[in-house]
């Protein structure tokens, strides 16, 4: 039997995670929309292409997120791969297969690209303010 994806729940899913209400959500898809309408969209099993481009676009994740995510997988993986350690195990990998350091220094990097993404958004998000203000 295979899972069916379900679009509507993981715009939802995707949504809460970056802290954004329907409402912020609805100011950014444009005056059609409204908080009631993103409600009943994130109930649907399939959204339709062009919706789902203005919502990736919106929320600036990837199309393919909302038509692939699947939560029992990923619940899965993590049940299947995490160890409280309580058998014996040592927690420490002496051989790792990366280098630590890099990995470290990714991080580094996408956290600066992040904040960087975040004061253009708070830029972008002032000067709509302003502009309705200025209304």
């Amino acid at each position: 039997m295979e899972q069916k994806i379900h679009q509507g729940r993981n715009v939802k899913r995707f949504r809460e995670m970056l802290g954004i209400k329907q409402e912020s959500l609805t100011f950014d898809l444009g005056n059609e929309w409204n908080q009631k309408k993103i409600s009943m969209l994130e109930q649907k099993d399939i959204i339709e292409d062009d919706i789902l481009d203005q919502i990736s676009h919106a929320l600036k994740i990837p199309v393919e997120a909302f038509q692939n995510f699947d939560e029992e997988q990923a619940v899965n993986i993590i049940s299947n791969t995490f160890s409280d350690f309580k058998d014996g195990a040592s927690a420490i990998n002496l051989h790792p297969i990366f280098n630590p350091l890099k990995e470290v220094l990714k991080l580094h990097e996408e956290k600066i690209a992040l904040y960087e993404r975040m004061l253009k958004e708070k830029d972008e998000m002032m000067a709509r303010l302003e502009k309705s203000i200025n209304k």
